[in-house]
């Protein structure tokens, strides 16, 4: 620490703090002396008087008018304080104690000897060294803290701007399809709008939620099946797509993956299940198989596997086993007592 100190001395015994400042001046500080409390608190209030705010208090504890816990209890209660040392004649603990309880950084024992002086400057020194640690340690703190806020807003705003361009775009592909004939160019539309559908839920979560890192599932897939409910199965025959699910959160893009999948089976169900005008319901389920698993399970009452294996595009299936992968999820169908269960075990972390 090259840069000379500026102390704040307050003692009511004149020939001690004579002593004293004539100690630490040989130490390098620059000593300012208060007669009491009330002198102290003014000097501390004035700017002009020697050279700018100081350093340090060295505070003693037996005083007229205003005491030294008083004179510390002020001090304390002031805006960023100078760190205080208090300097006590009564060798007894709790003096000590109750000083460092009400704010002051440090203590010393007052007494004549040459190592006073130079315990009470080693003291003001480490006093203030950790003082301005501690306030560098805030500073960094709170400018983290501003960048992780506008790093946060600033992603906020670009997932509201991709879920608007992720809804342009899906009108677009509707405005396309309506264009168009029935047969599998306007299918392949249409399954391109409910997959972008997925992704753009996502975001639709993302910038509405505080933690944009992970995705709540249960109002993610409520919103898929809603949008999957206005669209595919309207055209298909499905009288209802029922959602039960935990509340579960995920990381945005596993969250993506399985939404993505969670949209395949229920496009393929929506086709495929319920032929000829046969309408029925599709019941889409999330939860907890133990801690670490989760199982999403896709069912309906159709026509099941009696009538041909599980059907759909060969680009269905290639998505599912793809995101499967990546959510390193097992992928099973299971022929029920009436239609089919498409069942997805996936890791829950």
């Amino acid at each position: 620490m090259s840069a000379k100190l500026r102390l704040l001395y307050i003692d009511d015994d004149a020939a001690f703090a004579r002593l004293v400042t004539r100690a630490l001046t040989r130490q390098g500080f620059d000593v300012v002396h208060a007669t009491d409390g009330a002198a102290g608190l003014q000097a501390l209030d004035s700017v002009e008087a020697g050279g700018g705010p100081f350093d340090a208090v060295a505070l003693d504890h037996v005083m007229p008018g205003m005491s030294g816990p008083e004179t510390l209890d002020a001090i304390c209660r002031r805006k960023q304080p100078p760190p205080v040392i208090y300097v006590t004649a009564a060798d007894e603990g709790k003096v000590a104690v109750t000083a460092l309880k009400a704010g002051a950084a440090d203590y010393v024992l007052k007494d004549l000897g040459g190592v006073f002086f130079d315990l009470l400057g080693e003291t003001i020194r480490q006093a203030v060294v950790n003082q301005r640690a501690r306030r560098a340690q805030a500073a960094a703190q709170a400018e983290i803290a501003a960048a992780r806020d506008r790093a946060e807003a600033m992603l906020q705003e670009v997932n509201h701007r991709v879920a608007n361009s992720l809804a342009l775009v899906s009108s677009f592909a509707h405005l396309q399809a309506a264009q168009m004939p029935e047969g599998d160019g306007r299918d392949a539309v249409m399954d391109l709008k409910r997959r972008i559908a997925a992704v753009g839920q996502v975001h639709r979560r993302l910038y509405t939620s505080e933690d944009v890192g992970r995705v709540e599932l249960s109002s993610y897939l409520q919103g898929l099946v809603d949008e999957l409910r206005a669209t595919v199965a309207d055209e298909c025959g499905v009288t209802a797509i029922r959602l039960q699910a935990e509340t579960v959160l995920m990381p945005t893009d596993k969250a993506i993956a399985l939404g993505v999948v969670l949209s395949e089976l229920v496009t393929n169900a929506c086709k495929y299940a319920y032929p000829d005008g046969f309408g029925g319901e599709i019941a889409v389920s999330l939860r907890r198989e133990d801690e670490d698993t989760l199982l999403l399970v896709v069912a309906d009452e159709g026509v099941g596997f009696a009538q041909g294996q599980v059907r759909g595009s060969g680009l269905g299936r290639r998505i599912i086993q793809a995101m499967s992968k990546s959510l390193k999820a097992e992928l099973r169908y299971e022929p029920a007592e009436q239609g089919t269960r498409a069942v997805l075990k996936f890791p829950a972390g």
